[in-house]
């Protein structure tokens, strides 16, 4: 028999979080972003609930051909772009816009002889200092892109590194105007933060990604509770044990946790092995969360490979095969991330090939 652990990807959460999307930049076009196999939920998985956005955008030839053969026909988005003569190649003939940010690149697409038509997004480097070509070097890429008969358009883009914050996007969405001051056509800036706090970041096309899938750009569920963002995604199964121990016992590896009064210990089939988190908190105050037959309860102990224990109250009568939510509905994965010292992103991306994963 199989473990009893298994995510489910609520697709009704996923159309939510596109419509929320739209309400928050009603002029613009959505790039929905469901690169690293769309956050850990699985490309097959959110296909049905995002299939309502105006593209996909991703990183990986492999998922966008994917994309294809589930029957999506429409704009589909490499972030990073290409990387070769033949990724080239496979961008012509499926139909790919992908994303310039260096003059490699920009070479690649001079040297090119396909005949098919290729949009393009013009990355311009604006603060992040990851990818992209310098302000000063904008319209000199732009005219080269112009001069390429196969290239059916250019929409200029960029990416915040602080959107998350008040004032987090000034400096950057100032730099953007000025390099683009004189050159025509459509612009893309606002990933997920830019989405829900800086609508003068909006332009022409969005690129939600975290949101998405219901967790808060800024690890912080309270930022997002008004939103009306659902969590897409549970991480769900069973107790397969309870033990009993008396004042001054331990739990786990390492006997970091100590009971301070006789207490009931629920053993839990879930472990790092699974991608919960090992560090997530299991001694002190603030213990990590998880919730049993409905019941808010704490880790109790080191979370070890295949297993965690988490301390019952005594009003909790929980046993063996009582259900137990890792995250997800009624426990948002951002406060167990926080838990842990990391973010959702993080622990979506994480989850481990061995969980049985199936959309509602």
């Amino acid at each position: 028999m199989p473990r009893p652990i298994h995510a489910r990807i609520h697709v009704s959460a996923l159309r939510n979080n596109l419509a929320v999307v739209r309400a928050h930049a009603p002029s613009a076009r959505v790039w929905s972003v469901i690169k690293a196999n769309a956050y850990g939920h699985g490309i097959r998985n959110v296909y049905e609930g995002l299939r309502g956005t105006d593209g996909f955008a991703l990183l990986d030839l492999d998922e966008a051909l994917l994309l294809r053969s589930l029957g999506w026909q429409g704009p589909v988005l490499l972030l990073e772009g290409f990387f070769s003569t033949r990724d080239l190649d496979l961008v012509s003939r499926h139909h790919l816009a992908t994303v310039v940010h260096n003059e490699e690149q920009l070479r690649l697409l001079e040297a090119h002889r396909g005949r098919r038509a290729i949009e393009v997004l013009l990355k311009i480097n604006t603060g992040m200092n990851r990818l992209g070509f310098a302000p000063s070097q904008l319209q000199d890429a732009w005219t080269r892109l112009s001069a390429l008969p196969f290239v059916s358009g250019i929409t200029l883009m960029s990416h915040f590194a602080n959107a998350d914050e008040n004032d987090g996007v000034a400096h950057q969405l100032s730099t953007f105007e000025k390099a683009r001051a004189g050159i025509p056509g459509p612009a893309s800036l606002a990933n997920s933060a830019a989405i829900l706090w800086h609508p003068a970041t909006h332009h022409d096309w969005v690129r939600p990604g975290i949101i998405l899938y219901g967790a808060s750009p800024t690890g912080r569920q309270a930022d997002i509770a008004a939103s009306g963002l659902q969590a897409a995604m549970s991480l769900c199964s069973e107790l397969i044990a309870v033990q009993v121990v008396a004042r001054g016992d331990t739990v786990g590896y390492g006997s970091t946790y100590t009971a301070s009064r006789k207490t009931r210990i629920g053993i839990v089939a879930c472990g790092y092995a699974d991608g919960y988190p090992r560090h997530a908190r299991g001694s002190g105050r603030e213990r990590t969360p998880v919730l049993v037959n409905g019941q808010r309860c704490r880790l109790a102990g080191r979370v070890s490979m295949d297993m965690l224990a988490v301390e019952l109250p005594a009003h909790c009568d929980a046993g063996p095969g009582s259900p137990v939510t890792l995250w997800g509905p009624g426990l948002p994965i951002d406060e167990v991330a926080a838990s842990a010292g990391t973010i959702g992103y993080e622990l979506m991306c994480a989850l481990a090939p061995r969980i049985p994963v199936q959309a509602d």
